[in-house]
């Protein structure tokens, strides 16, 4: 006898990731040399004194029982120390911050928040797929909203007006943009402020690649004159600091949303292993030559992954932000499921398909620069064969 799924769980599919990984773990174990340039996973080490403090705080013996749920003070307070710093932003560490086991929980936290069944959410039309599945899973409409790839992957205002109602409740944003590389703006964020106000609708903002190849100043969308009102923003030490495995991430806005978000997820989670609060702490007082360090090795890799682009004649923007290259294909490739798939079983490379991230990115792939460069130019050459 199977127990009926809730439809929740019929409607969902499994993350794209997930499946695809399990083929690349196949081909490993049948003893092929995958090169996996599709994850955004971080190779590179967190700083020595971040590994130092997580080695010292595990054999202290008040490390190893429950926490709260907002987290260590020392965690909050490294919090808004980094806004002040990177962002020009000042946070309440006790009612402004709200630490997450990654900021992927702090998405479904906030949906299941702020949203009723036949609520609406303006999503990107492409984008991080979470947004999308998690606002379904709570019973939310999803609607995406157009970018205009000629105004460098911004919204189409037009279409976007067209598209919010009564029933709009959120909408998505994440600049630097994930797939796109399109980067953020102090113009762009402004219009975003504007448009929540004269609408009455949360603006959700996912930092988490401001610090990872960014050609300006680093911006917060709560650094824009009457954000604070309209806006939770979620960032993350997965990217910025090479800790995605460690699942911490945070969302900072003024005390009513982080309140409400709590009651949510104190329901959820019984806090996060404090020695790695205490180590997140210490890293996000990493120095700015320890970032600078840290992007040169993705600049170094970006010849690498240009030269992979042009042996498959695609086309890319070469001011791309984060750590992925978001490139169109020739009109002679079919399509990217199509190439992806030569590409892992002929030549044992994989690669992003960008329909993943939505319709739109049909004709488009993304590459990761989570690799050495090295491998990615064994990753070229084997193109050539």
């Amino acid at each position: 006898m199977i127990i009926p799924l809730a439809h929740r769980a019929g409607q969902t599919q499994e993350y794209y990731f997930s499946v695809k990984l399990a083929e690349v773990r196949k081909l490993l174990a049948a003893g092929h040399d995958v090169i996996n340039i599709g994850i955004g996973n971080p190779d590179m080490m967190p700083s020595v004194q971040t590994l130092q403090t997580l080695a010292d705080a595990a054999y202290r013996p008040d490390s190893h029982g429950y926490q709260s749920y907002k987290g260590t003070p020392a965690l909050r307070q490294a919090i808004a120390r980094f806004y002040a710093h990177t962002y020009g932003v000042d946070l309440e560490t006790e009612t402004e911050i709200l630490p997450l086991i990654g900021s992927k929980e702090g998405i479904t936290h906030i949906s299941m928040t702020f949203l009723n069944d036949g609520d609406e959410v303006l999503v990107p039309e492409l984008g991080y797929p979470a947004y999308r599945a998690v606002s379904r899973m709570v019973g939310a409409v999803v609607n995406e909203y157009p970018l205009d790839e000629q105004r460098g992957w911004q919204p189409d205002w037009d279409s976007l007006e067209a598209r919010v109602s009564d029933k709009t409740k959120i909408i998505w944003l994440n600049y630097p943009h994930m797939p796109t590389g399109a980067p953020a703006s102090r113009t762009l964020f402004e219009r975003f402020v504007r448009f929540a106000h004269d609408h009455q609708v949360l603006l959700c903002h996912d930092n988490p690649y401001s610090l990872v190849l960014n050609q300006k100043a680093p911006i917060s969308l709560l650094s824009v004159d009457g954000a604070r009102e309209v806006t939770i923003e979620l960032n993350s030490m997965s990217k910025s600091f090479n800790m995605a495995g460690w699942r911490i991430g945070w969302i900072a806005a003024d005390k009513p949303y982080i309140d409400a978000v709590l009651t949510i997820k104190s329901n959820v989670d019984s806090g996060m292993f404090k020695p790695m609060m205490d180590a997140a702490a210490v890293a996000l007082g990493n120095s700015d030559e320890w970032h600078a360090e840290r992007n040169a090795v993705y600049a170094g890799r970006l010849e690498a992954v240009h030269a992979f682009l042009d042996a498959l004649h695609c086309t890319y923007a070469t001011d791309q932000e984060g750590m992925f290259i978001w490139a169109k294909l020739p009109e002679s490739v079919p399509s990217a499921e199509k190439l992806v798939d030569d590409l892992l079983y002929q030549k044992h490379i994989f690669i992003a398909p960008g329909f993943i991230f939505g319709p739109k990115g049909n004709r488009y792939i993304r590459i990761s620069l989570c690799m050495p460069k090295e491998r990615i130019w064994e990753a070229v050459n084997r193109l050539k064969v």
